[in-house]
């Protein structure tokens, strides 16, 4: 099992790492500068895989423009950036404009990152979901991420308690408690994210079950409908997703099914069926590694932003759900920021039968994507742990859990 899904992670890490982004629809363009208040002595560039019109994108952008109005800081955004020698050009072109802070937001962006912070060791580039920081050791490159597998946990909360509503009145039955999960790629922040979801909602359905496809992109409209589409027509009860469209949340609201969405609520667009949702806030790393590159103070190789700094979301909740869920997701998060429960507490699942003592998980990745680092802590999958590297690196398939394809 192991050697395994660390090929699927291999094969994996050549594809674009995203996630899923932001609650507000677009507004203004992004080719312009923000800025309030004392001004630090810094000018910040983004660079963008895409624009507004992705909600991966957006929530970075939205994030950004609300950190560098705060400081005081001018913002200089690059959008449509494909991950190739784009991004470093992009970098480039933002280092020689003045920028002494640069950040990209897409995995497939960070090697051509690290050619730039070599190129200009005296500014600070930052990277979001990247892997690298730690082995690097550039002291001017910087991973970040965020516990969103927490988020995830309580919005499967959510969905649990509404799954056990529609068994309480009879919509279904116990045995009928069938989510569908709509993923871009089998990669490791994909995994953890649908993984924890699950896990949040078994935690109050003890009969859930899940079935997840993939789109093989992470923004396309069409495939993510059709994979909604067929998870329902496949006895998926509730869906959720981890790709940016609006495609998976049309097709609930379309067939009347309850719909936990991503980076966003979509009440608006779907008031129906709309559950909850979570994202990932980067204001708050914006704030704070934009500050300390002003300063010359040192930024971490890796940061984790969590329920307790406020990068970790959720905070709106749709009209139906069942009764309830607000007091148990808060009651739940309580108990995650206390240490109480952790999501990957290794006596909730199973990995073909049998509970997992130990797991060489890869979190140092070389050019064979080995275990290296003993994941396993006092019970529990150490996701993103302390030390080890922001980006996720849970790959496991746990059981009751229902691949219906793989995209890599």
């Amino acid at each position: 099992m192991n050697k395994f899904f660390s090929l699927l992670l291999a094969t994996a890490m050549t594809v674009s790492l995203c996630a899923c982004a932001a609650a507000a629809p677009a507004s203004a363009p992004v080719d312009g500068t923000a800025s309030s208040g004392d001004k630090l002595d810094i000018k910040a560039g983004f660079i963008c895989l895409h624009d507004e019109n992705s909600t991966y994108d957006l929530n970075f952008i939205t994030g950004a423009k609300e950190a560098c109005e705060k400081l005081g800081v001018e913002a200089v955004f690059k959008t449509n950036i494909p991950e190739g020698q784009e991004c470093y050009d992009a970098a480039c072109e933002l280092a020689d404009q003045g920028c002494g802070y640069i950040f990209a937001d897409s995995f497939g962006h960070e090697d051509y990152m690290i050619e730039a912070a070599k190129e200009y060791p005296d500014i600070q580039f930052c990277h979001a979901t990247g892997t690298k920081a730690h082995t690097e050791n550039l002291a001017n490159f910087h991973n970040a991420f965020a516990s969103i597998y927490e988020g995830r946990y309580l919005s499967g909360i959510a969905a649990g308690m509404k799954l056990n509503e529609m068994i309480e009145s009879g919509k279904i039955t116990a045995d009928q408690a069938k989510i569908g999960y709509v993923g871009a790629f089998t990669y490791a922040e994909v995994i953890s994210g649908y993984t924890s979801y699950f896990l949040g909602a078994r935690s109050v359905c003890p009969s859930a079950t899940m079935e997840v496809t993939f789109t093989g992109s992470w923004y396309d409209e069409t495939a993510e409908k059709e994979g909604a589409t067929k998870l329902i027509s496949d006895g998926c009860v509730l869906i959720s997703q981890h790709a940016d469209s609006m495609g998976a949340p049309t097709a609930c609201e379309n067939a009347g099914v309850p719909n936990s969405s991503y980076n966003g609520p979509t009440d608006k667009a779907c008031p129906e069926t709309y559950i909850s949702y979570c994202k990932i806030d980067w204001d708050p790393y914006f704030e704070d590694s934009i500050t300390k590159a002003a300063k010359g103070e040192a930024i971490p190789a890796d940061y984790i932003g969590t329920l307790q700094t406020g990068s970790v979301v959720i905070d709106h909740f749709g009209k139906n759900i069942a009764p309830g869920t607000e007091e148990a997701v808060e009651a739940a998060k309580a108990d995650l920021i206390a240490g109480k429960v952790h999501v990957f507490d290794t006596s909730t699942f199973t990995v073909e039968g049998e509970t997992l003592t130990s797991y060489m998980a890869d979190v140092d990745t070389d050019a064979n994507y080995e275990g290296d680092h003993e994941v396993i802590k006092d019970g529990y999958f150490n996701e993103s742990g302390e030390g080890l590297r922001s980006a996720p690196y849970f790959n496991l398939q746990i059981d009751g859990i229902t691949l219906l394809d793989t995209a890599f």
